[in-house]
């Protein structure tokens, strides 16, 4: 019976967590996007989100974090669309399709300010870099998991590499001609990529 308390106790710890989690982050966003990035303190954050500075603290480590934290989640959706594609596809098709899928997925205009907030902010920017690391990472254990080759397989590290580069870029090219259809530029990057190696 005790053990049954306990894991009730923590069920709902984990949740009040998740909930002060998911404030903290939603609030400081909105701000962010409303006030600015640079001109809007944590403490202000702290105060919308209705916790202390130092619960603030405990969750995230600096504005740059509260931003970062909402796409966290964006190496392992790479990883998820390759998984989802077809074992028989060429290794550049597999991840230019894959990474295709996920850009015709539809965008909150949220997110989409978010995207452009993190493009304009150099502490953000620098950040945001470091996320393709893992990305590149992920893909190209996915890539090797879906072919049935070894993890460090270098067939699948180079296309995971290559695949890293052409989602910077665009989207950077997205971000300067936010009106065209996300996938144009990874289209035509593809397209240079084939071109150059052939």
């Amino acid at each position: 019976m005790q053990d049954k308390i306990s894991d009730t106790d923590r069920g709902l710890r984990d949740r009040k967590r998740a909930n002060t989690h998911t404030r903290i982050q939603a609030e400081g966003l909105r701000l962010f996007l409303e006030r600015g990035f640079e001109t809007t303190t944590l403490d202000e954050v702290a105060e919308a989100a209705e916790v202390s500075r130092r619960t603030l603290l405990n969750y995230f480590g600096s504005k740059e974090e509260i931003v970062l934290s909402a796409k966290a989640g964006f190496p392992q959706q790479v990883a998820d669309a390759v998984a989802a594609r077809p074992a028989d596809e060429p290794l550049l098709d597999m991840v230019e399709n894959a990474l295709l899928d996920l850009a015709r997925q539809p965008l909150s205009d949220e997110m989409k300010a978010v995207a452009v907030l993190i493009h304009a902010t150099p502490s953000l920017m620098a950040g945001d870099q470091a996320k393709y690391a893992q990305v590149e990472r992920l893909l190209a254990e996915a890539l090797a998991k879906r072919k049935g080759l070894a993890p460090d397989d270098i067939a699948c590290r180079v296309v995971a590499g290559a695949a890293v580069s052409i989602l910077k870029l665009s989207v950077d090219a997205w971000l300067a001609q936010p009106d065209a259809p996300p996938e144009t530029f990874g289209r035509a990057a593809f397209a240079a990529l084939r071109q150059a190696a052939g």
